[in-house]
């Protein structure tokens, strides 16, 4: 895959379909590679007649990992937050969006869909309310709006993601893998073990450990100011899918999100929590397609 640089990193990412087509960006979530992205649904996309991008954000995969910060105590760090204290953070979801449109730019991109997935629909959001000019069209997927009163995550789910490997092997890194699955995945749209263990184990070779990388990521989230004053000034058309089921980000955030965009559209899909497995696929290809085939058919008349 490519590497370009942007915003002053060097960004790992992949393309599909014509570039003469409609742009669409998947920005995946928290400590998640682009290839979370499923290739089904990219394909589908292009298909469709859209020009997919997806890409690894800073400090995940093959794209810069701002080592020179260092790591965070994250224990100290979630204390602080409980505790209502100010968060310091080595960057901001902020500076994780000005990744996204700086790629954009740098594909020489004027604007696109922007789709984002938990922590890239934070940065979706983001993207849609301070860089409109970049926006054609804007999903956020299982995310949420940061607002302090939400219900929180399930103590199982928010454990499952946070608690890192027994060690550094790779046996142990992929175990943890099927354990987060196993808490997080959809109960309605389950893959098979041995699919789910086989995309696990991509994902555990494609890049060596880098617990300080997530751990920067996971104190941006952790720092992020509610966003619902901002989404007010939203005017590009807008999306919101969220699980039934999610127990990591519950749906109350998904409603907050659509409610706090004007004329925004809310889909909630029973038995969906939160993950992208091949039986989800046909259901993201499906309302993500038809929503920005519906917003370029409207620019067209």
């Amino acid at each position: 895959m490519p590497q370009i640089r942007a915003n002053g990193i060097d960004i790992e990412y992949e393309t599909f379909g014509r570039k003469s087509d409609p742009a669409l960006l998947l920005i995946m979530g928290f400590s998640a590679q682009l290839t979370m992205w499923p290739v089904a649904l990219c394909e589908g996309l292009a298909a469709r007649g859209f020009y997919v991008i997806r890409f690894d954000n800073r400090d995940i995969g093959k794209s810069t990992h701002l080592t020179h910060l260092g790591a965070p105590n994250v224990p100290e760090v979630m204390m602080k937050m409980m505790s209502g204290q100010k968060v310091d953070a080595p960057y901001q979801l902020e500076d994780m969006a000005k990744d996204s449109v700086g790629l954009l730019d740098a594909l020489g991109i004027s604007h696109a869909h922007i789709v984002g997935a938990s922590m890239g629909g934070f940065i979706a959001q983001i993207v849609a309310a301070k860089h409109p000019e970049h926006t054609r069209s804007m999903v956020s997927i299982m995310s949420s709006t940061a607002r302090r009163d939400l219900p929180p995550a399930k103590p199982e789910a928010m454990a499952a993601i946070t608690t890192p490997p027994a060690n550094d092997s790779r046996e142990a890194r992929i175990e943890a893998g099927m354990k987060v699955w196993s808490v997080i995945g959809s109960p309605g749209f389950r893959d098979p073990e041995p699919v789910l263990r086989k995309r696990v184990e991509e994902l555990v070779d494609r890049v060596p450990y880098d617990p300080a990388g997530i751990a920067r990521q996971l104190v941006a989230i952790v720092a992020a100011q509610p966003r619902n004053e901002i989404l007010k000034t939203v005017r590009a058309p807008a999306l919101v899918i969220h699980g039934a089921d999610d127990p990591l980000v519950p749906v109350d955030g998904g409603k907050d999100t659509s409610a706090s965009i004007p004329g925004c559209e809310l889909i909630i899909v029973p038995g969906m929590a939160h993950d992208f497995t091949d039986a989800l696929v046909p259901v993201y290809l499906e309302h993500i397609g038809k929503f920005v085939s519906g917003v370029e058919r409207k620019a067209a008349a």
